[in-house]
C-alpha cells in the first residue's frame, strides 16, 4: 500500500503529491463543514460509475448553492488523470476510492466566498473488511439519532458528517469492528455511514425510503439487479423489529457493493448463513455485471 503522501491530488487546478495540498485555514469547509464530496472507487484500477457520481455531486451542490469552477466534463477528465497518475503506485489486489470535494471557501478581499476544489484517492482498507465477506459485517443501532430530513436533507453528501462520527464512537465503544446504523427521530431505521441497508424477510427485500437516506449508487445497483432477478423489492419505514427478525440483512455502498451482516446489536441474524441466498444471488450478479470478483478480492485480504 503506497503512503499517502506519495499518491498525487489535483487541487485547484494542479497536480501536487498529497503532502503539498493545502487550503486556508479560514476555508469554510474546514471551520464549519460547509462543503460537499462524492466518492467514487475502482475496480482494477479502474473507475466505476464515475459521471453517476458526478451527476449526484452536482445535484448536492445545487442544493448546498455552492458553485462548482469546473463543468462536469472538466472534473471527470481531472478524475481520470489524476488515477492515471496514481494507479501505477497500487499495490496487487488493491484499489482506491476517489473524491470530489469542493468547499465554499474562504471569504477574498471583495466579500466573496472562493470554492476550493479538491480530487484525491486514498486506497480501500480491504484487510480491515475483509472478515465481513467471510462471517458478515456486525451492525450496531446507535442512540445518536440521523439529522432530521426536515433539518437538512439526506440526500445530499455534505461534510457535516459529525452524527454519523459520534455514532460509530458510541458503538465502536461496543465492537470495534461494527458499524453503526442510525434511526430518526421516530425509531425508522434511516442507514450508517456510507452504507445503505437492505432486509430481506420471506424472500421480499425491503430498504429505508429514498427521502430519508442519502440514495448511495451501490443502492441503486442493488436494486436495480433485485429487479432484473425478479425480487419484490419495496421501499418502506422499517424499525429494528424488522432488522431483528430479519431472514438475511445486507450492507451496499461504493467500497462494500453488497456486503452480508451477520449479526445486529450481537444478535444472529436469520439461519446465520453468511451470505444468505438472496444476499449470494445480488453479490454473483453485481460481479457478472462488472466483470470484476470484489468478493474475493477482499476475502484474499484474510490472511494477507
Amino acid at each position: 500500500m503506497p503512503n499517502i503522501e506519495d499518491l498525487y491530488t489535483f487541487i485547484n487546478g494542479e497536480f501536487v503529491t498529497d503532502k503539498d495540498a493545502v487550503i486556508p485555514i479560514h476555508d469554510k469547509g474546514f471551520t464549519s463543514g460547509d462543503a460537499v464530496f462524492d466518492t467514487a472507487r475502482t475496480f482494477s484500477g479502474k473507475v466505476y460509475k464515475l459521471k453517476e457520481h458526478v451527476d449526484r455531486f452536482f445535484m448536492s451542490l445545487n442544493y448546498m448553492q455552492i458553485k462548482s469552477p469546473y463543468t462536469k466534463e472538466e472534473l471527470i477528465k481531472y478524475s481520470q488523470q489524476l488515477l492515471d497518475m496514481n494507479v501505477p503506485l497500487l499495490d496487487k489486489n488493491e484499489d482506491y476510492w476517489i473524491f470530489l470535494r469542493i468547499t465554499r471557501g474562504a471569504v477574498n478581499k471583495q466579500g466573496e466566498n472562493v470554492p476550493n476544489v479538491i480530487i484525491h484517492c486514498t486506497n480501500i482498507p480491504f484487510k480491515q473488511r475483509a472478515n465481513f465477506y467471510d462471517s458478515g459485517m456486525p451492525i450496531i443501532f446507535s442512540s445518536v439519532r440521523r439529522t432530521a430530513h426536515d433539518a437538512l436533507s439526506p440526500r445530499a453528501k455534505v461534510n457535516q458528517y459529525i452524527n454519523f462520527t459520534m455514532a460509530d464512537l458510541e458503538v465502536h465503544n461496543i465492537d470495534k469492528n461494527a458499524k453503526a446504523v442510525l434511526l430518526d427521530k421516530n425509531g425508522n431505521i434511516t442507514e450508517g455511514s456510507g452504507a445503505n441497508i437492505f432486509i430481506v424477510k420471506n424472500n421480499e427485500i425491503f430498504t429505508p425510503r429514498e427521502q430519508f437516506v442519502l440514495a448511495g449508487i451501490g443502492r441503486s445497483d442493488a436494486m436495480g439487479l433485485a429487479k432484473g432477478l425478479g425480487m419484490t423489492l419495496t421501499e418502506k419505514d422499517l424499525d429494528t423489529y424488522d432488522a431483528f427478525t430479519a431472514d438475511e440483512i445486507f450492507i451496499t455502498s461504493t467500497s462494500f457493493c453488497i456486503v452480508p451482516v451477520g449479526t445486529v446489536n450481537g444478535r444472529q441474524i436469520g439461519k446465520g448463513d453468511i451470505p444468505g441466498k438472496i444476499t449470494k444471488r445480488l453479490q454473483d450478479a453485481f460481479i457478472d455485471s462488472i466483470g470484476f470478483d470484489y468478493v474475493n478480492q477482499y476475502l484474499q485480504h484474510l490472511s494477507a
